[in-house]
């Protein structure tokens, strides 16, 4: 990194400590905020690119964009500057292991925890395309899993706002096994590529491999655009069609055919989560997807219930399920017919098991009611005759929506005897959360608005740091939403701390004079100190550099470097030599030579007696060497020559 090691200060406020990762264009270091003295990742750009404008571009990009979104799911970015030749990023530093380790050490994940990962990502991904920017590299790597099981999406390093462009090119960036077709091919990116994306991370999650792979990128890149993914199912009979069927979807090679929004594919995913039917359309079909696998008890519910496919009818590119194609839900005929299949079903099961048992009052499992509304549940119950409606309560559940089947006594597949009563448990939905009084955080420390927020139930989060003449640096001095106003249990109050003054763009004044680079500081409004020292690049007297800079707060004190010019190197002593050798002597060393004769008592006639200057000078001097001309009173003869 250029001129970072651990213990090294950047911008006068981030320590950084140990190195943590490193990525294709930067590395992760863990790090100390000195004025917040909390914890922080600092992301340092590779030293190889922080004298390119375009990846320093795009590195300040990443900054912006990702600082712009305010998400759980999201990684919070505090702050990012430039010191010396150093580019960082400072951002929250996460607890966990990223998605791709973690299938890499445990293989592939369950469905239901597939669903739950991929609706957080959605929702990250629904802020920033509501922000309209495009991640443009979602992949396990950038999928931080944390301890508590949620997710935080990272690494917005390519991500940009739709339409823009840091060069003439619209450049593909992003790692071959994840990108969308339309992103290999160059073309304009729409949030439907995240969403493809999102899905390659969903067939890898539900499988434990990428659906395309390749000795290459530019194999592995032809492959997303003309190859068909094997379904998930052949390669972990686990994934059941529901899931499938939404991993497919988000996989269309077409945009036009996948979910259109982030938001869409969530609600997808809340069905499939809840159990309920799954209207899924791929191209020019649309599929209705049964809530639950297909059991051998079939259970008659409302009129829109459907039939479960086999487990081996799969849903193919072309919108087909296998051979099977399932009612469409505009056509009643076919309504009624279903109904007439079930209804048919029950009561054979119920002859044979007259004929197996001799009797029906003989015991029978108890079916799966859960996922059903109450009223499908009750109905089903009561149509079958064998067991009765039991208790039916009501409960919060901040998953399952309202008037959904949360759970059942006895739970399905039980043995239970004829008139068996089925206690049922029912969603109210989410529990309605609480007004409370939003409490005055200014002049607070970040830990004592942490401490006012929890005591009422909220949730704080730090914003960007705003100038402030009345609050000390580090402290609240803004708060969304404002003190006294009302929210709800849960809510999230973003609280800003003063950075002081308000502060101004230090003035460049490396290379100015030592005056004028004085006068100019101070006309800007900031303190000067002056430190000299000596420069082989520099003239002395003029500016070496300057600290600290970026933009600095009123009064802040500049220390400029002023030159000495070239450091000084030692003069010889020649005192006792002759002319000649004080001459050749001094020359070796760098200087130049001028004589003087005096008369001198202590050093014979010939011999110098002193020079001038003594001490240090810089190299190319002259030196002025004193000869003697003996004592005065011998007198006689010629000066050395001639004079």
């Amino acid at each position: 990194m250029p001129n970072v090691t651990p213990n090294t200060v950047l911008g006068g406020r981030y320590q950084v400590l140990d190195k943590i990762g490193i990525g294709g264009m930067a590395s992760v270091y863990r790090g100390m905020d000195q004025t917040l003295k909390r914890s922080v990742a600092i992301k340092i750009m590779l030293e190889q690119y922080a004298n390119d404008p375009s990846f320093a571009a795009r590195f300040k990009q990443e900054a912006q964009a990702a600082a712009a979104l305010s998400s759980p799911y999201i990684v919070n970015v505090y702050d990012w500057g430039k010191d010396g030749d150093t580019y960082y990023i400072v951002m929250e530093l996460l607890r966990g292991t990223d998605l791709k380790t973690g299938l890499k050490n445990h293989g592939a994940l369950e469905p239901r925890k597939v669903a739950q990962i991929a609706s957080q990502i959605c929702q990250a991904l629904t802020v920033a395309h509501r922000h309209d920017i495009i991640h443009r590299d979602i992949k396990p790597q950038n999928i931080m899993v944390q301890p508590d099981g949620n997710i935080k999406v990272m690494d917005f390093g390519i991500a940009r706002a739709r339409n823009s462009h840091l060069t003439a090119t619209n450049s593909v960036l992003g790692t071959a096994h994840y990108v969308s077709p339309e992103q290999t091919q160059g073309k304009e990116l729409g949030p439907t590529s995240d969403i493809y994306s999102l899905g390659i991370v969903m067939y890898e999650a539900a499988t434990g491999k990428v659906p395309f792979d390749g000795d290459d990128a530019i194999s592995v890149a032809l492959k997303q655009v003309n190859e068909a993914p094997v379904p998930p199912s052949k390669l972990n009979p686990k994934v059941d069609a529901n899931l499938e069927a939404i991993i497919l979807k988000c996989m269309a090679k077409n945009p036009n055919d996948r979910f259109q929004s982030a938001e869409e594919l969530r609600r997808a995913l809340a069905d499939y989560l809840a159990g309920r039917p799954m209207p899924i359309t791929m191209g020019e079909a649309t599929q209705f997807v049964p809530a639950t696998p297909m059991r051998t008890t079939v259970v008659p519910g409302p009129a829109t219930q459907r039939i479960n496919r086999p487990a081996d009818a799969r849903l193919s590119t072309g919108g087909t399920m296998g051979d099977t194609q399932p009612p469409q839900p505009s056509r009643p005929r076919h309504r009624g017919l279903i109904a007439a299949v079930i209804i048919a079903i029950i009561a054979v099961a119920g002859a044979v098991g007259w004929l197996i048992f001799g009797s029906t009052d003989q015991m029978q499992p108890v079916p799966n009611y859960v996922s059903l509304t109450r009223a499908a549940a009750e109905k089903a119950i009561t149509d079958a005759g064998f067991f009765e409606v039991g208790d039916v309560t009501e409960e919060y559940s901040e998953t399952v929506e309202r008037g959904i089947v949360l759970s059942q006594d006895p739970v399905s597949g039980t043995q239970a005897a004829r008139g068996t009563r089925i206690n049922l448990v029912v969603s109210q939905g989410k529990e309605p959360a609480e007004e409370v009084q939003v409490p005055d955080l200014k002049n607070m420390t970040p830990e004592e608005a942490q401490a006012a927020l929890e005591a009422v139930e909220l949730k704080g989060q730090v914003g960007d740091s705003v100038a402030s003449d009345e609050v000390d640096v580090g402290r609240v001095a803004e708060q969304e939403p404002s003190a006294g106003s009302s929210a709800k249990t849960g809510d999230t109050v973003t609280y800003h701390l003063s950075k002081g003054p308000d502060a101004k763009d230090v003035p460049n004044v490396a290379g100015y004079a030592r005056a004028d680079a004085v006068r100019e500081l101070e006309a800007a409004g900031f303190q000067v100190s002056v430190d000299e020292v000596y420069s082989s690049t520099t003239d002395k007297g003029y500016v070496i550099d300057y600290s600290p800079t970026g933009s600095q707060p009123a009064g802040t004190t500049i220390t400029i470097q002023v030159s000495l010019g070239q450091e000084g190197v030692r003069i010889p002593n020649t005192i006792g030599l002759s002319e000649a050798e004080a001459t050749q002597t001094l020359q070796n060393a760098g200087f130049n030579v001028n004589v003087a004769y005096q008369y001198n008592d202590n050093q014979p006639r010939g011999m110098v007696a002193g020079y001038d200057p003594a001490g240090t000078a810089p190299a190319g001097t002259t030196v002025t060497i004193i000869v003697s001309l003996g004592t005065q009173d011998a007198g006689g003869g010629e000066t050395p020559q001639g004079e």
